[in-house]
């Protein structure tokens, strides 16, 4: 026995190391809409908060701003209050909504194309290729022993990277307070602290998951693969590999002679070796009718982002970024065989094709009753969200009888009240309210700096702009009556625009026999 580790056995690895994906450059119809949505999300989200609206004197200018210090969320002519939250829970829910449907109907198109962590890893990886080359030189230079050419590279890239974090984390406060003067305050050193830290946060998880850990957060920390499973089915497009058409596989770039597909379960399984090449098909030219379109030059795989071969099938590696679809198109091209061997298909569209029959059309894959459904509920929440944004009043009351007492015997009988009383005002302007009673006859009231004498059956009270007015108001009324009697106080404003609002109360006296 050499060593006591003899008696053991060996270290078993469970987990594999990662394998650093390099993706290479590819130019094509789904590589161009991945970059314009690149470009439109990238904008919106850095220019969003130096947009002005234009609001009155009296409310922000920002465009977009969640004003946490007055508790207000603002998008551009829309104003969300507090107690108005339900608008934002509906906006999350018909996010939830649209991106089932969205799955449902094209998969993971969404991971693919508009998903921040897809967006910024697309931006850090375009980075590196300025900066590094493409796949070749990438590989080449990961090779390399380090010097001062590779250091030199490496310390250029990862500055821009960390400046690409360090203005995303920067953008981010933007949203909670004026741009311009936070953008001032952040290089004099006098914005608050959680604005420092909101950037140093935001800076580390932008450079960690963007720039580092990239397809790692698509394939293992991102839940959303794991749940599209209940959210597919065999009508869902998805990027496919056209197995009865591509294989068996050759080498090389031409062929004499047209492919005859055999759309058999044992000619689809990928042959391990022996794969034909051109002087083998110029020797035997019987051989060619028997290979598939698919050349194996392993450009799928190359280009793309999560380094996944897509003629394996689908899997949780696809964000289903259509790159492959780029790169096998351009193949085929040169090759002189039909495009799309690699496309948008459905598992029942295949079983069709490799039949020799018609697949459905897209647009009618797309309307079926489960993506109907899902639409028709995303629609519904959206029209009513309008609806009550229309027709919501921009003036409420909250009503409270003071308890303690709860009535006052008067030196007349009469019996007094007390309420408070709180107004909000949701317009950007000040404007006169008017306080009223509805029932309760014989009643008559004063504001908290009014007195008997000035008693009416109603008082007023000016509210500020976007502001909640709070005042006591006092209510006497005769003694003769329910011990317990229901009344309504009504706020109505006084400007051009009115609108009006009530509150329940009650109105008590003296119990019988007290």
């Amino acid at each position: 026995m050499a060593s006591p580790d003899d008696l053991i056995e060996p270290k078993i690895q469970y987990f594999e190391a990662r394998k650093k994906v390099f993706p290479k450059a590819i130019d094509g119809i789904y590589r161009r809409l991945k970059w314009a949505i690149m470009a439109v999300t990238l904008a919106i989200y850095y220019v969003t908060p130096w947009l002005r609206w234009d609001r009155g004197p009296y409310a922000p200018d920002q465009a977009v701003l969640v004003d946490i210090a007055n508790r207000r969320f603002y998008m551009f002519s829309i104003e969300i209050w507090p107690h108005e939250f339900y608008y934002v829970a509906g906006l999350l829910i018909m996010a939830g909504i649209g991106l089932f449907l969205v799955t449902s109907s094209v998969g993971r198109a969404w991971c693919g194309y508009a998903c921040p962590q897809t967006v910024w890893t697309d931006l850090f990886v375009h980075v590196e290729r300025f900066i590094d080359g493409d796949r070749n030189a990438q590989i080449k230079l990961q090779r390399a022993p380090m010097g001062p050419a590779k250091a030199a590279r490496r310390v250029t890239k990862h500055a821009i990277w960390l400046l690409i974090s360090i203005a995303t984390g920067g953008a981010w406060i933007f949203y909670f307070a004026d741009a311009p003067t936070l953008l001032a305050q952040v290089f004099d050193g006098t914005a608050p602290l959680t604005a420092y830290a909101t950037i140093a946060v935001l800076t580390g998880t932008t450079y960690t998951l963007g720039a580092i850990l990239r397809e790692q957060v698509c394939i293992y920390m991102c839940p959303w693969p794991r749940i599209q499973s209940a959210m597919l089915d065999e009508k869902s497009l998805m990027v496919t590999y056209k197995y009865w058409r591509g294989e068996p596989r050759t080498h090389g770039l031409k062929r004499a002679a047209p492919a005859v597909h055999q759309p058999d379960g044992d000619a689809a399984a990928r042959p391990q070796a022996g794969l034909p090449s051109l002087v083998m098909l110029a020797a035997n030219p019987e051989a060619a009718t028997q290979i598939g379109d698919c050349i194996d030059c392993n450009a799928c795989v190359a280009v793309c982002p999560t380094g996944i071969d897509i003629r394996e099938g689908a899997q949780v590696g696809c964000i289903t970024c259509a790159l492959c679809i780029d790169a096998c198109d351009e193949v085929m091209e040169k090759v002189g065989r039909p495009k799309r061997l690699i496309g948008y298909s459905t598992v029942a569209d295949e079983v069709i094709a490799a039949e020799g029959g018609e697949p459905v059309p897209a647009v009618k894959r797309l309307l079926r009753t489960r993506t109907i459904l899902y639409f028709l509920v995303w629609a519904g929440i959206g029209v009513g969200m309008l609806f009550a944004l229309g027709t919501r009043t921009r003036l409420d009351i909250a009503v409270q009888q003071t308890r303690n007492p709860q009535y006052v015997v008067l030196s007349d009988g009469h019996v007094r009240n007390a309420y408070t009383v709180k107004i909000r005002n949701m317009e950007n302007r000040p404007r006169e309210m008017e306080i009223a009673i509805r029932g309760l006859d014989g009643a008559v009231m004063w504001g908290e700096n009014g007195s008997r004498e000035t008693a009416a059956r109603s008082v007023r009270l000016p509210v500020g702009p976007d502001q909640v007015g709070r005042t006591r108001i006092f209510v006497v009324a005769p003694a003769a009556g329910e011990p317990r009697e229901d009344i309504e106080i009504v706020v109505r404003a006084l400007d051009r625009e009115g609108g009006q609002d009530a509150d329940q109360s009650y109105f008590e006296r003296p119990g019988t026999g007290q």
